[in-house]
């Protein structure tokens, strides 16, 4: 290895020291062309697709309540009914939104998970708490 020159009395310390070793070594440009060609062959041989086929099933349940406002919503139909829909099984995430006279639930079930079994699943949680529903909100199934 051989040193720098010295700027007054300093040392390289271990990074330089270590840059220094790669830089004096015969096996450095063997190395940066073992790399190269690694990364190449992993581009060449992954299987990929264009356009992969994943399923995230999401389901839209939108429910008018005339008249009411947005907070009265949010309290009486959108909060209830996230707490239910939060139990039924393979759910990952439920995104709502209140306004003035309706609110918009969407529930998104994992990823793989069978279509029409979520949605089964989710029509008969709500049919099996269609007592629930407060009074004022036309709700059909």
């Amino acid at each position: 290895m051989k040193p720098l020159p010295a700027s007054g009395s300093r040392s390289l310390g271990l990074a330089g020291s270590l840059a220094q070793a790669f830089i004096d070594s015969r096996l450095t440009p063997l190395i940066i062309a073992a790399c190269v060609l690694l990364g190449v062959g992993a581009v060449l041989l992954l299987p990929r697709e264009e356009e992969p086929q994943i399923t995230v099933p999401m389901i839209d349940i939108m429910v008018s309540m005339p008249g009411a406002g947005a907070q009265e919503v949010e309290e009486r139909v959108t909060r209830p009914m996230e707490k239910l829909l939060w139990e039924i099984p393979g759910v990952e995430y439920i995104y709502s939104t209140s306004s003035s006279g309706s609110s918009l639930v969407v529930v998104r079930f994992f990823v793989g998970e069978n279509e029409e079994d979520a949605l089964v699943r989710l029509n008969r949680k709500l049919s099996a708490n269609f007592d629930l529903i407060p009074p004022g909100v036309p709700c059909c199934l």
